[in-house]
Parts: C-alpha cells; structure tokens; sequence
C-alpha cells in the first residue's frame, strides 16, 4: 500500500466517519480509530474536542493541509466580507488540486495534489504546478495534451462515486473544465458533515 493511501485510510479511521465517501474505506468495516486501544477512544469530546475535531477532519479532507497553511487560509477568510466559515470553504475549494478532484481529472485529492506537481495541468493554457494555486471564476483548468490519455485520468472520469459539483463544468472528452463561480458550504458535496463553524470558534479562543 501507497503511504498515500495509508495517510487517507489513517485520516478516516482517526475520524470515525467516510471523510470522502469511498467504498474502500476502512471505516465501512469498523468504526473506531486505529490501534491497539482504537476501540476504548469513544468518549465525550469537550468543546475544545468537538472545536479540534472539526479543524481535523476539514485539514483531512484536503488531502491533510498542514497546519501553517491552513491557519494561513483561516486568516485570510476572517479578513474577507461576510460569514468566516463560508469563506473559508470557498477559499479551499478554489485551490487548485480541489478544482482538479471535483472535475474528476484524478481518484482522489492526494492523487491532484501529485498530479498537480508533476506538471500536468495547465490554468488558461498556462502550465501550473503548484497545488494550492487559487483559482477564480471563468478561469479554466485542463490536462495537458501528452497526459489526456493517462490511465489514473481515464479511469477517475468514470468513477460511478461521485458527480463533478454544479460550480464546475467540465468536459471529459477534451479533459477540460472551467470554475464557474465560487461555492457555498451547502454547495460542496462533502460526504460528512463539516462545521467550519467550529473551526472559526477553535481559532478565535
């Protein structure tokens, strides 16, 4: 096994929850956190708990951002116009490795952030090879030609898992796909319940 996989495997049995709804999940066995003592862990959670749980599970979900960077986003979403959390998502979903596991270009978002880095996507027919570039609405995101017939990107555009979200349109035939505009929470099809709430509530203490 990959220790990417590991590393997402790892992420959903700590959580407890199918953080991205795959079939192969280990949590669609059991249910507690791994280990030896995995079982013994079902506690009450605090609200500092419940607050770090939250933070967890959304840095997990984005293919497990460090810390510095996440902060980094929380900041900038505080800084901007309107509701914190609700920023905050909106900012996640405009980096580049989301955009390219909503479009279905890739399985999964550490497979994007790789697939990113290895210089295989191009923003407005410009290559780009940073994962956490932002992008914006009309911008489109497209594989490059010599990488269009790739296994992991044929096999990811028939993934019966999941749909490519209305703020994206996409085009599998030319492997292209353009963000139409910036989403809401309730827009995002996450497959747990996130609180960005929560995670506005743990930073601000």
């Amino acid at each position: 096994m990959t220790k990417r996989a590991e590393a997402k495997y790892k992420i959903d049995r700590r959580m407890g929850q199918n953080i991205w709804g795959r079939p192969k999940s280990p949590v669609n066995k059991r249910e507690y956190g791994p280990g030896q003592h995995g079982q013994r862990r079902k506690g009450k959670l605090s609200d500092f708990g419940t607050q770090l749980r939250a933070k967890q599970k959304l840095k997990g979900y984005y293919a497990n951002i460090s810390e510095r960077q996440f902060y980094a986003i929380y900041v900038e979403a505080t800084r901007m116009k309107g509701d914190s959390g609700e920023n905050l998502i909106g900012l996640l979903e405009r980096r580049l490795d989301t955009v390219v596991y909503r479009a279905k270009f890739v399985s999964t978002m550490f497979a994007a952030r790789q697939f990113i880095n290895h210089g295989h996507v191009k923003v407005n027919g410009k290559r780009v090879n940073i994962s956490s570039y932002k992008v914006k609405p009309g911008d489109v995101i497209e594989v490059k030609d010599a990488s269009k017939q790739l296994a992991i990107v044929l096999e990811a555009n028939q993934l019966g898992e999941r749909d490519v979200p209305d703020f994206i349109e996409a085009d599998h035939n030319k492997q292209t796909a353009t963000f139409v505009r910036i989403p809401q929470l309730a827009d995002v099809p996450f497959a747990v319940q996130m609180e960005p709430h929560l995670i506005v509530e743990f930073y601000s203490r």
